[in-house]
């Protein structure tokens, strides 16, 4: 069996934790690994490394590599050139499989859920391997509750362990769901296996354009194929769909009561990550990088970190997406990111940032500051650069940095303690050439300090 694990979007649900460029996927939310991670040890049951195929985007193919990296596994990574929603994503990984495996069954994973990989799970994708031949399988969830969040699958007539899909239903209003769960209706969980002639016939039948796109390059094939999922474009409209249910622990942790249902909890049933000290308080998700205190306080989300505090009811949890969107609408980069930022050659951790004030004839001298700590794995190396309104001041704090200033300058070597600037138009790199990770403090001044000036002259990455 091969697989293929979806691995892009952005995430909101889970805000301040994920941001739209680091979603909820890659987060360590429970036992020091992420979801994504849990996901490629799933997938491992039945497909091995070299038939695991990854499709992410350019923005989190190096997230999707370095963590492939810490479990010691090496898959396949697909880079979409634009996000168009789940069919052209299944479509592309598809075909690639195809090409260098041939044609055989195919599971199609979400990478930001949580499912326990028991012996339900693996019988339930051994029904669903039987019925793959004939069939689009997708795997059906018992509901424990009529969540409102989830669509819903109506089972049609039993069929060796599964049944015919009777109908694929929208997410419904609380009244509806009541009623779905009443009648045996399952949580569409957004996992397929399905042998890949299967689903190329009935792409080609019922989504014909996205199909007639992938008979172009790459590149023109994504920007010509229209956005659609897999349940709109081929599982709502095929007549070969069936449904397996498993009773595996199944959770997609999209959003704070989720993760409080199921984190470990101490006597007062608060679910604790951090510091936290409690005075009458119980049934609260606590999440910091400092000291929490509470006190009187019950079924709260209170979620810590470096730049946002949330504070939330548990039972409306499932809003906090609103906060950061309205963060979007009003260009604030907190939506997008955290003060830890990631990149392909490593790591920077805004340490603080703020208006630069002097006095010069009685005037303020205007000007901004920011202080980075930044970290450098060993063989990495930022792109040959340069910037139009800020100089920097490197100084090291553990391990080796190899430093070019001036184009036309041979790099030179600064250890724990030394320090270098470089002043502002100045060409100029920083890499790793050790064995140990490199870390330093960064201390940048001028005019302006945000990210986009940036002038990239070589780039390893191949960045713009």
């Amino acid at each position: 069996m091969k697989t293929i694990i979806l691995a892009g979007g952005s995430g909101t649900r889970l805000f301040p934790l994920s941001r739209e460029q680091y979603p909820k996927q890659f987060i360590k939310l429970l036992e020091g690994e992420s979801l994504f991670q849990k996901t490629i040890r799933r997938s491992l049951i039945f497909s091995s490394q070299d038939e695991i195929v990854i499709v992410t985007n350019t923005d989190q193919a190096f997230i999707v590599s370095d963590q492939l990296a810490q479990i010691d596994c090496q898959c396949r990574v697909l880079i979409e050139p634009e996000g168009k929603n789940t069919l052209p994503a299944i479509y592309y990984g598809v075909q690639t499989i195809v090409e260098e495996h041939g044609h055989g069954t195919i599971a199609v994973l979400p990478s930001d859920q949580l499912v326990e990989a028991d012996d339900a799970y693996r019988q339930a994708f051994l029904t669903g391997e039987a019925l793959a031949r004939d069939h689009l399988v997708v795997f059906g969830i018992h509901p424990s509750s009529p969540h409102t969040g989830y669509g819903y699958i109506r089972p049609g007539d039993l069929l060796n362990g599964g049944h015919t899909v009777g109908a694929f239903c929208e997410k419904p209003d609380p009244a509806t769901a009541e009623e779905y769960v009443r009648d045996g209706y399952l949580w569409n969980s957004g996992i397929f296996l399905f042998d890949s002639p299967l689903f190329l016939d009935e792409c080609a039948r019922h989504a014909p354009e996205v199909a007639g796109a992938f008979s172009l390059p790459l590149k023109d094939a994504y920007h010509t194929t229209p956005g659609i999922s897999i349940d709109y474009g081929i599982m709502e409209k095929t007549d070969r769909a069936a449904v397996v249910p498993f009773a595996s622990s199944w959770s997609d942790l999209g959003t704070f009561d989720a993760l409080y249902a199921v984190s470990p909890k101490n006597g007062d049933q608060n679910a604790v990550r951090g510091e936290h000290i409690g005075v009458d308080s119980h049934d609260n998700l606590i999440i910091g990088n400092r000291l929490i205190a509470t006190v009187g306080v019950s079924n709260l989300a209170i979620v810590a970190t470096k730049d946002v505090v949330l504070v939330a009811d548990r039972n409306d949890a499932q809003h906090v997406g609103e906060i950061a969107k309205k963060l979007k609408e009003a260009g604030d980069e907190r939506a997008l990111i955290h003060t830890q930022v990631h990149r392909p050659w490593g790591s920077y951790t805004t340490l603080e940032d703020g208006e630069r004030v002097g006095d010069k004839e009685g005037s303020k001298e205007g000007g901004t500051y920011k202080i980075k700590r930044v970290s450098v794995p060993p063989g990495r190396r930022l792109s040959l650069q340069m910037h139009h309104h800020r100089s920097e001041h490197w100084i090291v704090v553990s391990g080796t940095a190899e430093v070019t200033i001036g184009s036309d300058n041979e790099p030179f070597l600064l250890t724990n303690g030394q320090s270098t600037y470089v002043p502002a138009g100045t060409v100029h790199r920083l890499a790793n050439p050790g064995l140990l990770p490199l870390e330093l403090i960064e201390v940048q001044i001028g005019e302006y300090t945000g990210e986009d000036d940036i002038v990239r002259i070589e780039d390893d990455y191949r960045r713009v």
